[in-house]
């Protein structure tokens, strides 16, 4: 269910059609959440729109790289230099994180990174610098 007055969200593949998927709905008008989600899997482009008309184009490969969850972390800071990026990692799951962000899974089989909505605005804002 949506709240009054908030716009729908979706989630949906460029390369599966079907009926959109609905984020989690906005706790908080601070927030910045994108109005649409596209997963284009041929590219390996995650695509968000966001309600200020900014489009951030991600590639999977740099999401996986840029993931904060506490084991990439570590593996960074172990790593004396920065790791090759797999350019062939696309993303195999999309989940919405209750309001907060964006649980995605890889075919590399990682799956434990949550993407808030803030980080990736900033992604995108980045990819466009």
């Amino acid at each position: 269910m949506s709240a009054p007055g908030r716009p729908k969200r979706e989630c949906r593949s460029a390369q599966h059609e079907g009926s959109p998927v609905s984020a989690a709905q906005n706790a908080s008008d601070e927030v910045q959440w994108p109005e649409s989600i596209v997963n284009h899997e041929a590219s390996g482009v995650l695509e968000l729109r966001w309600a200020d008309g900014l489009d951030s184009r991600l590639s999977h490969a740099m999401l996986r790289a840029h993931c904060r969850c506490a084991a990439c972390e570590q593996a960074r800071r172990a790593a004396s230099a920065n790791a090759e990026i797999d350019e062939s990692i696309r993303l195999h799951g999309i989940h919405p994180v209750a309001d907060k962000g964006l649980n995605l899974v890889f075919s590399d089989g990682h799956g434990r990174g949550i993407f808030p909505w803030a980080y990736l605005r900033e992604l995108g804002l980045n990819a466009t610098s």
